[in-house]
């Protein structure tokens, strides 16, 4: 006997929840009623079928989870913190979504995207920390790094880079959901290499990988763009831009608003 997606039938009430048996004939199925009696463990089965359906951009219940969501960012000195005051985008996304959540911050500074950058991020130990997080959710904000000269000139292989890393990260047992965020905005001229125009030529391709391998978008772009003040050394966000960074995450990750400072 083989019943049905659980996640069409399971109804959240206070009673025994009816689901049908389908048992093969020669004609087709026969469906016979059935009682799964509502415990902690069918709730949770029914939550968990809900959650693995979900696409790219629908919120996270954690109620679907019987552990705090674990979130693995991962990036480079703008996830890490540099500027913003020890109040880096990651911490104050572990405040606003509370105890239900577990955030991680596998930063480091200066790391790239490509592998053929100065800096890999793919050699670094924060990689290999990141996958043994057993996250449930993969934040990867890399690129900036990537539109330096010396770093751009294997800017045919960042979207294949890219794609081999989200792999990496959703072939994990844990099989998180990944989301892939469009870079901070850098105000002109730049600074330390980093530019505004390559940044604007990162974002269709990740837009691109986005929408061809069903990943998550997180929009850091926008989130800072009309507040260039956020960036004072025009590269790193200060404790405001993380903030501002944080909530753009928060949105993604619960479909919700973050509350703003009291």
């Amino acid at each position: 006997m083989r019943l049905r997606p659980w996640a069409d039938k399971i109804k959240l009430a206070c009673k025994p929840v009816k689901v049908r048996d389908c048992i093969p004939t020669r004609s087709g199925c026969t469906h016979l009623p059935m009682k799964i009696p509502l415990t902690a463990s069918t709730l949770f089965l029914a939550g968990w079928f809900s959650a693995i359906a979900l696409g790219p951009d629908d919120p996270i219940n954690p109620a679907a989870f019987k552990e705090p969501v674990r979130v693995a960012c991962v990036g480079d000195s703008i996830t890490q913190g540099v500027g913003a005051g020890g109040r880096s985008y990651p911490n104050q996304l572990q405040a606003l979504l509370g105890d239900k959540w577990k955030v991680g911050n596998f930063g480091v500074s200066g790391r790239t995207l490509l592998r053929k950058g100065d800096l890999p991020y793919w050699r670094e130990q924060a990689f290999t920390n990141a996958q043994a997080f057993k996250p449930d959710v993969v934040i990867i904000m890399l690129g900036t790094n990537d539109t330096k000269p010396q770093n751009w000139k294997h800017n045919a292989e960042f979207f294949t880079d890219y794609k081999d890393l989200a792999t990496t990260f959703r072939k994990l047992e844990s099989k998180p959901r990944v989301f892939v965020c469009r870079p901070c905005p850098v105000p002109e001229p730049g600074n330390f290499g980093i530019t505004e125009k390559n940044v604007l030529l990162e974002i269709p391709l990740i837009d691109k990988l986005a929408k061809e391998e069903g990943l998550g978008v997180i929009d850091m772009h926008a989130a800072l763009l009309a507040t260039p003040a956020m960036l004072p050394d025009r590269v790193h966000p200060n404790a405001d831009g993380a903030a501002a960074m944080a909530a753009a995450a928060f949105k993604a990750l619960t479909g919700k608003a973050a509350e703003p400072k009291k």
